[in-house]
C-alpha cells in the first residue's frame, strides 16, 4: 500500500499544478475587472481612465498572463498566495480566519448525515418492500429532491419567526459568547446539511446491506445457528461498509458544496461565504485560494476513498 499511496501523491501533485495553471486561466479570463470597481467617486469621469492604468499596474495586472502566473506560483510554492485584491490582506490569513467554521459546520452535518443514513438503510434493508422500507425511501428521496436552502427558509421561519428558538444567522453572539450560544447558533445549519447529505448515503447502506444479506455466507451462517442479529452486526454490515465508506469520502467536495449554501442562507463566516462575495467584486487571489483548496480536497477524497477500501476489505489489494 505504501508504493501505491507514494505513486498516487506523485501524480497528485502533477494534476493539481495542472489544475492552477488552468483555474489561474479561467479567473483571470471571467468577465468583469476589479480594478474598476476600485475607482473612487471624484475619479470616474476624466480621471478613472488614467486610475485603473496606475492600478494595474502597481498590482501587476497590466503584465502577460504567463507573467501573472509564475509569479503567483512562485510565492505559492513559498506559502504566499497573494493578497486580496479588496482589503489587501493575505489570502492565507483570510481563508485560514474561515477555515474553522466550515469544517465545524461541515463535520457536523457529515456526522449527522450518516448517523441518519445508517438506521435508516439498515432497517430498510432488513424490512424490505415493507411500510418501514417506503417510509425510509421517501425521507431519502426528500432530502434528495428538496432544495437545501428551502429547507433552511422553512427551518427560519418556524424555528426562529414563528417561534424563537433557535437563532438564524451567525455563529455565536458577540454580546454573550459561550458553548452553549454557539450549539444553538449551530442546530439549523448543521441539520440541515446532515438531512440534505442524507439522502444518497442512506440508499447505498440499503442498496449494500440488501446485496450482503443475499450472499452465501449469510445463508450459512444462519444454518450454523446464527442469531440474526449476529449476522447483521458481525457480518453483513461490515462488508456493506465497502461501497458505503467509499461513497461518503468520495463526497466529502459534496459536503462543502452543500456547505457554501448554508453559510449563504445563515450568515455563517466559513469560506463559502467568503468565495461568494470574492466571486461579486471579481477579488482573483482568494477566488483562487478558495478553488485550490476545493482541489485539494477532491484529490485527498479519492485517495482516502481507495484507502478506506483496503482498510475495511483486507481481501481488496491496491497496485
Amino acid at each position: 500500500m505504501g508504493a501505491y499511496i507514494i505513486r498516487r501523491l506523485l501524480i497528485n501533485v502533477l494534476v493539481f499544478f495542472l489544475i492552477t495553471v488552468v483555474i489561474f486561466w479561467l479567473v483571470h479570463k471571467a468577465p468583469g475587472d476589479p480594478i474598476a470597481m476600485m475607482v473612487p467617486p471624484d475619479q470616474l469621469n476624466a480621471g478613472s481612465a488614467a486610475f485603473i492604468a496606475a492600478k494595474r499596474h502597481e498590482l501587476g495586472l497590466d503584465q502577460p498572463l504567463v507573467v501573472q502566473y509564475w509569479h503567483w506560483l512562485t510565492g505559492a510554492l513559498h506559502g504566499d498566495f497573494g493578497y486580496s485584491l479588496v482589503n489587501g490582506r493575505s489570502v492565507t490569513s483570510l481563508l485560514g480566519e474561515r477555515f474553522g467554521p466550515t469544517i465545524e459546520l461541515m463535520g457536523t452535518g457529515l456526522l449527522l448525515s450518516l448517523v441518519i443514513a445508517f438506521p435508516l438503510g439498515i432497517v430498510a434493508a432488513l424490512r424490505r418492500n415493507t411500510r418501514v422500507d417506503y417510509a425510509a425511501t421517501v425521507v431519502s428521496l426528500g432530502s434528495v429532491s428538496i432544495p437545501a436552502f428551502f429547507i433552511a427558509l422553512i427551518a427560519i421561519y418556524v424555528f426562529t419567526v414563528k417561534f424563537p428558538i433557535l437563532p438564524s444567522s451567525g455563529i455565536s453572539d458577540p454580546s454573550a459568547p459561550s458553548l452553549v450560544d454557539s450549539l444553538r447558533h449551530l442546530i439549523l445549519p448543521a441539520v440541515i446539511l446532515g438531512f440534505a447529505n442524507s439522502g444518497p448515503y442512506m440508499r447505498y447502506v440499503r442498496s449494500s446491506m440488501i446485496t450482503e444479506l443475499g450472499a452465501d455466507y449469510v445463508r450459512t451462517a444462519e444454518a450454523k445457528g446464527a442469531t440474526r442479529r449476529r449476522v447483521v452486526v458481525r457480518h453483513t454490515l461490515r462488508n456493506s461498509l465497502i461501497p458505503v465508506l467509499t461513497y461518503v469520502a468520495a463526497n466529502l467536495p459534496q459536503q462543502l458544496a452543500g456547505a457554501v449554501v448554508i453559510e449563504q442562507v445563515f450568515a455563517w463566516p466559513g469560506m463559502g461565504q467568503l468565495a461568494v462575495s470574492s466571486v461579486g467584486r471579481h477579488d482573483y487571489s482568494v477566488i483562487i485560494g478558495f478553488a485550490l483548496i476545493i482541489a485539494v480536497l477532491v484529490l485527498i477524497s479519492s485517495l482516502l476513498a481507495d484507502v478506506l477500501y483496503t482498510l475495511v476489505d483486507p481481501r481488496v489489494r491496491l497496485n
